[in-house]
């Protein structure tokens, strides 16, 4: 006879990012006394024709949004995901989704806030600096990790993905790490999540490194970040999340936003004006602070141009 716990359902889940003076966002759902969800929900054979369908329904139900784009992100299903204990019910399998939205058409319901995703991963944040916490807290105590390590291979192989996650030893940083980053967070019982699920030997930061996430949604925003961070490169994403005019200003600092660094303001107008992203539409901006700045459009013509049109900047550092 098949246990209660040998049932799997399919749960989806959304991370659904907005961009809001120069703060990327994400809609969190909110209870009091529990941390930040995503929107999600079960998806139901009968009443959804596919699972995209499904999650459009869940987020049209949850948070008051109709979304436009959408990908599947992976699907998750760690034991320990949603706790279940024997006999408590069935394990769910999560599909995830990065959703973008326009901040200016973005609603939101009741039980719902756009939270700074910085929030919940301080250490991906360089536009200012290089983060306090790495050297505060996040890299002596994975040092400590390093050295616990079974064996002499151990603790080397523990050293290199130190180095190869937060670029430490001088290695440069890799903005796209942000999941194997938050990885070896959790392997190192350094997060709230690893203590929540039932991780031995977790010894928590005495400040928390980031606010933590219900069940593992803090994985799947990190996988999110990761994707816009490493595919708005080869495809024009970012586009997405801006108005239908932009100055130039305005679509850097969205950029900056996303991948967590500053970038060389003629650099970055010469890259995306020599590789044809942009048209100008011969209007000026109304803004009320300084000099009018002149307006752009996303071009479209681009996609049929050529096969990965995208923003190429060579970010890591």
């Amino acid at each position: 006879m098949a246990r209660t716990t040998d049932v799997v359902r399919i749960g989806l889940s959304a991370a659904i990012v907005s961009i809001a003076e120069e703060v990327p966002r994400v809609l969190a759902v909110t209870h009091p006394d529990t941390p930040d969800g995503l929107p999600f929900g079960p998806f139901d054979p009968l009443d959804h024709r596919t699972l995209e369908s499904g999650l459009r329904s869940w987020v049209r139900q949850q948070t008051l949004l109709e979304l436009h784009y959408a990908e599947q992100l992976y699907t998750f299903g760690d034991r320990g995901r949603h706790m279940v204990k024997p006999n408590e019910g069935p394990r769910v399998v999560s599909v995830g989704y990065l959703a973008l939205v326009r901040a200016a058409g973005a609603r939101r319901a009741a039980q719902t806030q756009w939270q700074n995703w910085y929030a919940y991963f301080p250490w991906e944040d360089w536009r200012q600096t290089r983060p306090p916490i790495l050297d505060d807290i996040i890299l002596p105590a994975l040092n400590g990790f390093c050295r616990k390590g079974r064996d002499a291979a151990e603790v080397a192989a523990r050293r290199q993905r130190v180095t190869l996650c937060f670029g430490a030893m001088g290695a440069g940083r890799d903005e796209e790490r942000v999941l194997d980053r938050y990885e070896l967070l959790y392997e190192a019982g350094l997060v709230e999540e690893a203590a929540r699920d039932g991780r031995a030997h977790v010894q928590l930061p005495k400040v928390p490194l980031g606010r933590s996430m219900i069940f593992d949604h803090r994985r799947i925003l990190a996988t999110a970040i990761a994707r816009l961070r490493g595919k708005m490169k080869y495809r024009p994403l970012v586009f997405e999340l801006m108005a239908s005019t932009f100055t130039l200003l305005e679509l850097q600092r969205t950029v900056e936003a996303i991948s967590g660094v500053r970038l060389h303001k003629q650099n970055f107008r010469r890259l995306v004006e020599g590789q044809g992203l942009v048209e100008r539409t011969g209007k000026l901006s109304a803004s009320t602070r300084g000099r009018p700045a002149e307006l752009f459009r996303f071009r479209r013509e681009v996609l049929s141009e050529r096969p990965a049109p995208g923003l190429r900047l060579g970010m890591r550092r």
